[in-house]
């Protein structure tokens, strides 16, 4: 009985080491992605501001439209206009 509790505590011993060793590999790992998952959630945090407000989005194009091409603007909105009712309505049928 004895041998097989020192087996144990043997291999518990490694496995503990084993679990440290483990532990600062994945430190080293997460601090050279920390940077680049940061820009990654800023730009997700830009898109789900986007699609929560979709109007800043229409508003800033015809903003864009307007300072670009005058004389188009209202086809584009019009456009625009279907475009964001068509979404919204798949929105509401999907996703409700």
């Amino acid at each position: 009985m004895n041998k097989k509790l020192l087996k144990l505590a043997q291999r518990r011993k490694h496995l503990i080491a084993e679990s440290a060793n483990q532990r600062i590999v994945l430190a080293q790992i997460a601090d050279t992605m920390h940077k680049p998952l940061g820009v990654v959630d800023q730009g997700l945090g830009v898109l789900r501001y986007v699609q929560n407000h979709p109007i800043w989005l229409t508003g800033g194009s015809a903003a864009l439209l307007a300072i670009l091409r005058p004389r188009h603007i209202r086809k584009w909105l019009s456009r625009g206009w279907v475009t964001w009712r068509i979404t919204h309505k798949l929105r509401r049928k999907f996703l409700a």
